[in-house]
């Protein structure tokens, strides 16, 4: 990967960050394009990272963005989207048309490397538009057969600046209890770092080609008990009130009609009526089979939702 030149669209984002930083520190040369400069400033700072102003919506930028690089990886990604059929327009904007039209631009400079970032879930007959973007996402992916697509499909992803355990923590922080919908649904979130990992390795594999990953952690856990966790190690311990589907429903209803982007939304809810967890009936490859030794999240989360253990840790790194 030494002397590599990787452009990573969604680079300046909770995940893009930490797989920048560690593509730098196995020696590839990076390049972050981003829309606006602000939101990619953090990562001028990390050695052979570029960040560059481009819209990756435009062909003709996207052919100079990539002319003489070795590899693309795209984790560009949302959440939330107008409502449509099979999806709305944003999920079908960033989910579909970006990395079709990354490949195609990959094709024409001759790079042979895409690496993408799907989610588990992700099927053409999903129950949430979100999952049904992300399939069409993969075809997507694969609509160049120049380019090599590798796949991943994480779970939820949990690490320093997550918008996951980080956001339940807040809530907690200033509410007497926690609402939740889709209390039970099961997880199994994945550490940023892993995740990280399980790229690099992959683009550093030529065997990795045309492969799906699926990337769960060690553990599975149901939504209420992640919702307490996160209490728990942000010293905000709150109850947990399960909420009922029509109830939801309604909660998330009036999310999306306030202005903003909305908190929950319908979709959200639909994307829950499955589990996020690696199923083990299906064989898929993992973590595990690109060498990575997966992180626990009791290991981690404690030590960046503490309020304490955060100041230790920024007297620790002043030296004091």
């Amino acid at each position: 990967m030494k002397d590599m030149t990787v452009v990573v669209f969604g680079g300046s984002g909770f995940i893009g960050s930490h797989l920048v930083a560690r593509l730098a520190e196995e020696g590839a040369r990076v390049i972050v394009p981003t829309r606006r400069f602000e939101k990619a400033k953090h990562l001028i700072f990390l050695p052979r990272v570029e960040v560059v102003e481009a819209d990756p919506y435009d062909d003709a930028e996207l052919l100079r963005l990539l002319h003489g690089r070795d590899a693309a990886i795209n984790l560009v990604g949302l959440l939330h989207s107008r409502r449509g059929t099979p999806y709305g327009p944003d999920f079908k904007r960033a989910h579909v048309e970006l990395p079709r039209r990354i490949v195609a631009a990959c094709a024409a400079q001759g790079i042979k490397r895409y690496l993408h970032m799907s989610a588990l879930g992700a099927a053409p007959d999903g129950p949430s538009m979100y999952q049904r973007s992300k399939a069409d996402g993969e075809l997507a992916a694969r609509s160049e057969p120049t380019v090599a697509a590798t796949i991943f499909r994480p779970s939820v992803v949990f690490g320093p600046g997550d918008h996951f355990l980080n956001m339940f923590a807040r809530m907690q922080k200033y509410l007497p209890f926690v609402p939740l919908a889709c209390a039970d649904t099961d997880f199994q979130p994945v550490y940023v770092c892993d995740v990280a990992k399980a790229f690099t390795h992959a683009l550093a594999d030529l065997k990795t080609r045309h492969l799906v990953y699926h990337l769960g952690g060690p553990d599975i856990y149901p939504l209420a008990e992640l919702v307490r966790l996160a209490g728990r190690y942000s010293h905000h311990p709150r109850p947990v009130i399960a909420l009922p589907d029509r109830l939801a429903r309604l909660m998330a209803l009036f999310f999306e009609l306030l202005p903003g982007t909305p908190f929950l939304t319908r979709d959200n809810l639909d994307s829950m009526k499955v589990d996020n967890v690696v199923d083990p009936a299906i064989q898929a490859l993992t973590a595990a089979s690109l060498g990575i030794k997966l992180t626990a999240l009791e290991a981690v989360a404690p030590h960046y939702l503490s309020p304490t253990e955060r100041f230790d840790d920024l007297r620790a790194r002043a030296g004091r």
